[in-house]
C-alpha cells in the first residue's frame, strides 16, 4: 500500500485524477479500451472534479457502479446513479456506464445482470473511499471476505446510515435506506489498480483501522494491504492518527 499526503484536499484530488489518467490511458494504449469502477459520495468531489478535465478519450471507457441504495427513487438527492451522471457521465460522455438499479423489481437479478457484465472485462482501475466504519463500497463490518458473486445485497448498519445523514444526503437515519446493492470485496481486489481517496478527520480512525490493524472483516478496508497496487490518498486530518 502506497499511501500520500497532501495539504489540501484540492491538492489531493487532483494529483489522485492524474494518477487515474495516466493508467486509463495506459490501458487505452496497451489494447484499446479501459474499465473503470466508480465511487460517489462527497469524498470524490475534488477527485471527480479534477478527473472531468483529464486528457483522456473517454469514448474507449467504461464504467461500473460500485454500490447504490435498494428502493431510493434515482430522484433523490442521495442515488448514486443521480451522483454518476451529474457529476461524470453528463461531463465526460464515456463509451458506457453500467449502473445498478436500485429500483428493480428483483434486485438479486439486478446483482446477476450487472455481475455477469462486469466479469467479463479486466478492471484496470478503481476509484474507491473508506466510512467512517471502515467499510469498502457498502461492505460494512463484519463484512463478508468469502463471496465470489461481484455483487451482493448488504444490509446498511446504524453507522453506515448515520454517515450519509452527516454528510447532508438524509434529514434523519430514518430516512435511509437499510439496504443496498454492493460490489463484492473479492470483487473489488480483482482490479489490476485501486486508487482509494480518503480526506476529512472524520475518517481518521478508519484510515488507522485500515491501514494499521490486521486484515479483518471487522476492518473491511483493511483488506486493500492484500492488494499490491493501491494507493491511498490522504490529507492532513485524515492521516492524522497514523504512526
Amino acid at each position: 500500500m502506497y499511501i500520500k499526503i497532501f495539504d489540501t484536499k484540492l491538492e489531493l484530488g487532483r494529483t489522485a485524477a492524474q494518477d487515474a489518467a495516466k493508467i486509463i490511458n495506459d490501458a487505452i494504449d496497451e489494447r484499446g479500451a479501459a474499465y473503470v469502477i466508480a465511487a460517489t459520495g462527497a469524498s470524490q468531489f475534488e477527485f471527480l472534479d479534477a478527473l472531468a478535465y483529464a486528457e483522456i478519450d473517454w469514448t474507449k471507457v467504461t464504467f461500473f457502479h460500485l454500490d447504490e441504495y435498494v428502493g431510493l427513487p434515482e430522484s433523490h438527492p442521495a442515488s448514486f446513479r443521480r451522483y454518476l451522471k451529474e457529476r461524470v457521465v453528463s461531463r465526460i460522455h464515456p463509451q458506457a456506464f453500467h449502473f445498478l438499479n436500485g429500483e428493480a423489481d428483483d434486485v438479486r437479478e439486478e446483482c446477476r445482470r450487472v455481475g455477469e457484465l462486469i466479469a467479463e472485462q479486466t478492471i484496470d482501475v478503481a476509484f474507491v473511499g473508506i466510512g467512517e466504519n471502515g467499510h469498502l463500497a457498502f461492505n460494512d463490518p463484519p463484512a463478508d471476505f468469502e463471496t465470489e458473486e461481484p455483487y451482493i445485497i448488504v444490509n446498511l448498519d446504524d453507522a453506515c446510515r448515520q454517515q450519509q445523514v452527516g454528510e447532508g444526503w438524509f434529514k434523519n437515519i430514518a430516512a435511509v435506506p437499510t439496504q443496498a446493492i454492493s460490489m463484492s470485496i473479492k470483487q473489488i481486489l480483482k482490479t489490476h489498480h485501486i486508487l482509494c481517496i480518503v480526506p476529512d478527520e472524520r475518517k481518521a480512525e478508519a484510515v488507522r483501522a485500515s491501514v494499521q490493524l490486521e486484515v479483518s472483516p471487522a476492518h473491511p478496508a483493511s483488506v486493500l494491504q492484500q492488494h499490491d497496487r493501491v494507493t491511498l490518498y490522504l490529507d492532513r486530518q485524515s492521516s492524522s492518527l497514523l504512526k
